[in-house]
């Protein structure tokens, strides 16, 4: 590394520190999110734009709404001569897959279970042990499940980069700042993970619900389904209906069920049902769940408001509030309110977010500020749009 390369990356928390990026798979719905964000982060340069399809063209041409931002052309993903590119972050916007071939390359995979001469024993070590000099973030599923057969299962395909997954560090924000802090390879979380993970991980931690009877009914924007030409997501197929998909084998569902049980200290299973809905962008999850003894919606709600106090994304809206998707689009703020069930013992959770924003790019632009030691909001102060 050359010296100039090496005294800027030292100064990682200065104010004047400058974070180099390159986005890959920069033409989707997620990318074109994370050049809204990061083009107005003051401490972010972007350095690498990559899409296979739209290869040689400007911005411009794919996101015309950024056209009058400096920002370098898109190239192909096999034309990226890494030697060459001095690079921080490296946000990973492809295919479930695509990833695992990227980050064996920059993280050196083949030092496997040792790394340096270091014997690593645990998760800890590995994550000391491995080269810090560029940190990837993920916005795809390809490091998110702990157990690679489990990901084979449910995607299809091998897991390619089995030897860097006790590396990577599951990416919800606001529970995992520490080992965020110190990796340098982040899976951030899927969006329906994330609406329904931040209220019902508190309160399984806490015992006030049980945890073989959690529902969730959950409803996305198109854009959650990708950029990409596809006849389901046509206009005349989405408009004026709603409809359910990868009913009881949707892809999220293991990622669910992986968290809660960490949560709940055991294994886990829910029913999850997710929905398309005729709108660009919003999750809606409604959450039923059963009350532990004496525990009641109050109790639930005061849980969680006490959990996410400090926060500056997650907010508990008062008794009686039903949070909706219009209150967040556009920002990466989670909303979440707490109604008491009609059947008794039972409570119903509305978990509200936007599925480009906190589901995808924003929570990756929160999590490189967590990992460069920046403000945690750079970037993400907007307020929602409205209406």
């Amino acid at each position: 590394m050359d010296l100039e390369r090496r005294d800027r990356r030292a100064d990682m928390t200065s104010d004047t520190r400058r974070l180099r990026i390159a986005i890959l798979g920069g033409s989707g719905y997620t990318g074109g999110e994370l050049l809204r964000l990061l083009v107005r982060h003051p401490s972010a340069d972007i350095v690498l734009l990559t899409a296979d399809r739209r290869a040689g063209e400007p911005v411009a041409t794919v996101f015309p709404h950024l056209g009058a931002q400096q920002l370098p052309d898109f190239v192909s993903l096999d034309e990226v001569e890494w030697a060459g590119i001095d690079v921080d972050i490296v946000f990973c916007a492809l295919p479930h897959g695509t990833t695992h071939a990227v980050a064996k390359g920059l993280l050196h995979s083949e030092r496997r279970s040792v790394v340096d001469g270091l014997i690593v024993e645990t998760r800890q070590d590995l994550i000391a042990a491995v080269p810090s000099d560029v940190k990837i973030i993920d916005l795809s599923p390809d490091f998110r499940l702990d157990d690679t057969d489990l990901y084979a299962e449910w995607y299809g395909t091998s897991h390619d980069a089995a030897a860097l997954q006790p590396r990577a560090v599951y990416g919800l924000s606001e529970f995992a700042r520490g080992d965020i802090a110190t990796t340098n390879l982040v899976a951030c979380p899927g969006c329906y993970p994330t609406a329904s993970l931040l209220p019902l991980v508190p309160l399984l931690e806490a015992g006030l619900i049980d945890h073989d009877d959690i529902i969730i009914d959950a409803k996305s924007g198109v854009t959650g389904a990708g950029r990409g030409a596809k006849e389901a997501n046509l206009f005349a197929e989405v408009s004026e209906g709603i409809h359910a998909y990868g009913v009881a084998g949707h892809r999220h569902l293991p990622e669910i069920e992986q968290e809660l049980g960490k949560a709940a200290g055991g294994s886990i299973k829910v029913s999850f049902t997710p929905h398309l809905m005729p709108m660009n962008r919003g999750i809606l999850s409604t959450i039923y769940v059963k009350l532990a003894t004496d525990a009641d919606a109050a109790t639930l709600r005061d849980a969680l408001t006490s959990r996410f106090d400090d926060e500056p994304f997650v907010y508990v809206v008062p008794e009686g509030v039903a949070p909706a998707t219009r209150h967040v689009r556009g920002s990466n703020n989670c909303l979440i309110g707490v109604f008491e069930g009609r059947l008794p013992g039972r409570a119903v959770i509305l978990s509200v977010i936007d599925n480009l924003v906190k589901g995808a790019s924003g929570q990756a632009v929160q999590n490189m500020n967590i990992a460069g030691g920046l403000p945690e909001t750079t970037a993400l102060e907007q307020a929602p749009l409205f209406p």
